[in-house]
């Protein structure tokens, strides 16, 4: 009887297992939203700056896509993590550097999109030397906004989400891509290829500030 019983439940664990696997695992391919569709609904978990004096002034604040969005152009460039190598030698430093420029030509804001929450965006930007902004009820650093998507809902709306399991172990993150954005609809999306889930190499070379910079540029011309 037991030997049955103990048989019965491993037959449970293994049905179980096959039901609960991630679906972002079942598909090779990442195949992010194109030009021409509505960027995802969702609220983002951010932090405001608060008038406190305490090590940690600042308090949760939910910002929709609709708020950042609508009636706005946006550049988004999204990456796989905060302090990991490119994204925090190049990617975010490449649109830091740019960033008056693409405001003078017409944009009016510039995110850095990760899988990640308030906190760890928060302390990445300032690791890398952005400035912080000190004005109660500001939403970060002066320049280049960090977006948390620390529950990937935007990610996943996006057709971007892509987990990482045998390679670096990161689990859910986003696939590394920059898209311009004209009121909630994307323009245009630059999205590093071969575009594959538990993907070994990390490409990096079409969603650089250059490039985006490069596109704006000959589209307004």
């Amino acid at each position: 009887n037991h030997a049955r019983l103990f048989r019965a439940h491993l037959k449970e664990l293994e049905s179980a297992s096959h039901v609960s696997a991630p679906p972002s695992t079942m598909a090779e391919e990442v195949t992010p939203l194109g030009a021409g569709e509505t960027v995802p609904s969702v609220t983002f978990k951010c932090r405001t700056r608060i008038e406190e004096d305490t090590p940690n002034p600042f308090d949760w604040v939910d910002r929709t896509t609709e708020d950042l969005f609508a009636g706005k152009k946006i550049v988004l460039f999204a990456l796989p993590g905060a302090f990991t190598p490119t994204c925090s030698s190049t990617h975010l430093p490449g649109y830091e550097e740019h960033y008056d420029e693409f405001r003078e030509l017409g944009v009016d804001e510039v995110y850095c999109l990760s899988v990640n929450d308030a906190f760890v965006m928060r302390q990445w930007a300032l690791s890398l030397g952005c400035d912080e902004d000190m004005t109660p009820g500001a939403m970060g650093t002066t320049k280049v906004k960090m977006l948390p998507d620390g529950a990937a809902l935007f990610t996943r709306g996006m057709n971007a989400s892509c987990t990482w399991t045998t390679e670096r172990g990161f689990g859910e993150r986003s696939w590394r891509y920059s898209m311009l954005v004209n009121d909630m609809v994307i323009e245009k999306i630059f999205v590093e290829q071969p575009a594959i889930q538990n993907s070994g190499p990390d490409p990096f070379e079409v969603s650089d500030a250059g490039t985006m910079l490069e596109y704006i540029k000959s589209s307004s011309a």
